[in-house]
């Protein structure tokens, strides 16, 4: 039982690129400005985040081209999401809004001399060449006055192609993405107009008047970095760790009987929480945090409506000390983990919204702080653009966001046995990364009852 799969990073190929253009809506949009919510606009989701698909050659295409395909669908779909094609403005208070401008997306076609099976087997972060795949057009990559969503499109020499996405965070979160990105397959499959019309309607998500704070938000303490433990960002190692049936039953071993139940989310994230804590070392007595992602969308009464492509989750969070997580049994970080998805409530998400209007828009806490977010059921995977489904679509690396390293998604995965399970994309220091393989594979390869361990003296090596 292996988890740690690594991509054919060491595949070097050469991508040739066009020049890159902006695409606008097919027919005239409105020239408008139109607000995002007080849950968008926070620091935390002011950066860019990237996605990739990959998709196989399908001789029912034809001679058809998916390059000029998705160019059509993308022009096409913008009439009606025409405010990707719009530039983000900051107002008042660091309120940001879109400048409805129609200038366009960003779209770069290219050519890589490569095929889909080079890349092996199993297709999951890291990526080879990803800067290739995803080129960060010089300029284009700000948060303010720039192009909301950059395409690039590579045909390989196989037939297949590779679809990769960046996306200004604050337009819009994984469910938001893929109904965008569902759309354009649809329209690229013949469609007149999306099955599923976007909402805006984000003024439900913003502060009240006036604002109070009715909830406890430990996600946005401002803890000091008093030990230097932001992840150093040099000497960053990225890995991949499949978790299938078999995997998930060797760590449920290590719950009492009590807890057994729990989902693989609450699993897996109490895991990789207490191995990663493990692994960076902090100070015994230091807090440590995990935040869980939590798509609010149907906790709202009424529920956000259908079509809502905000953004509109929360994070909520555990907090412990380095020394209580790593000595207890696993049951202590799943009981703080489950405790936590159950705080997301609509109150909750209306206190987050008046907290950033009451505090300048905090980041949240990245100080000793792991973040997870599951896109399993996103739904990346399934965009068909007339080629099928995607042999692989999510994230297109772990460690995103203006702090690198912090975060790890769940992607759904189908290794090459054929069992269906969930990929981790995990981003530590070289030295870190060492000790968490150790100690997850002692997990996973334990074939004695479980005995929890209470190795925290491990020596962090000098950086």
């Amino acid at each position: 039982m292996d988890p740690i799969k690594q991509s054919s990073s060491e595949l070097v190929f050469t991508v040739r690129r066009q020049k890159a253009e902006l695409l606008a809506p097919a027919k005239p949009t409105p020239r408008e400005t139109k607000l995002l919510s007080d849950i968008d606009d926070q620091e935390g989701l002011r950066f860019q985040i990237p996605v990739i698909n990959f998709y196989r050659k399908d001789s029912s295409m034809g001679g058809n081209d998916p390059v000029k395909v998705i160019k059509k669908a993308i022009v096409e779909t913008l009439v009606f999401y025409y405010p990707f094609a719009g530039r983000l403005r900051e107002g008042n208070g660091r309120k940001l809004m879109v400048d409805c401008t129609s200038e366009g997306v960003m779209f770069v076609e290219a050519d890589a001399d490569v095929t889909l099976e080079q890349f092996g087997d199993e297709l999951q972060p890291p990526f080879p060449c990803l800067e290739e795949l995803l080129y960060d057009l010089p300029g284009s990559a700000g948060v303010l006055n720039c192009p909301l969503l950059l395409i690039q499109v590579t045909r390989l020499r196989c037939g297949g192609f590779i679809f990769a996405l960046r996306l200004n965070h604050t337009m819009s979160d994984a469910p938001g993405l893929v109904q965008f990105m569902t759309a354009v397959g649809e329209m690229a499959r013949g469609a007149s107009a999306p099955s599923t019309l976007p909402v805006w309607c984000r003024e439900s998500l913003n502060a009240r008047n006036p604002p109070q704070v009715t909830c406890t938000h430990h996600e946005y303490d401002e803890v000091p970095d008093t030990k230097g433990t932001i992840i150093p960002l040099d000497d960053m190692v990225h890995k991949s760790f499949f978790f299938g049936p078999s995997e998930v039953s060797a760590l449920r071993r290590f719950l009492p009987p009590h807890l057994r139940k729990c989902s693989t989310f609450e699993l897996l994230t109490s895991v990789l929480w207490r191995c990663r804590t493990i692994s960076l070392n902090p100070d015994p007595e230091e807090e440590v945090r995990v935040l869980c992602i939590v798509n609010a969308r149907s906790r709202f009464n009424p529920p956000l409506p259908n079509g809502y492509y905000g953004n509109a989750f929360a994070f909520p969070v555990a907090v412990t000390t380095a020394a209580k997580l790593c000595k207890n049994p696993l049951g202590y970080a799943l009981e703080l983990v489950k405790n936590t998805k159950s705080d997301v409530t609509e109150e909750y998400m209306k206190s987050v919204a008046d907290l950033m209007v009451m505090k300048g828009r905090p980041h949240f806490t990245v100080v000793r702080t792991y973040l997870v977010s599951d896109v399993t059921r996103a739904g990346f995977g399934e965009v068909d653009f007339g080629w099928g489904k995607a042999v692989y679509g999510g994230p297109a690396k772990g460690g995103v966001g203006a702090i690198p390293g912090v975060a790890s998604f769940y992607i759904p995965f189908r290794n090459k046995n054929g069992e269906n399970g969930i990929v981790v994309p995990i981003c530590l220091p070289a030295f870190a990364m060492e000790i968490f393989v150790k100690e997850l594979d002692s997990m996973l390869k334990s074939d004695d009852a479980p005995v929890i361990s209470t190795n925290y003296s491990i020596i962090r090596p000098a950086l």
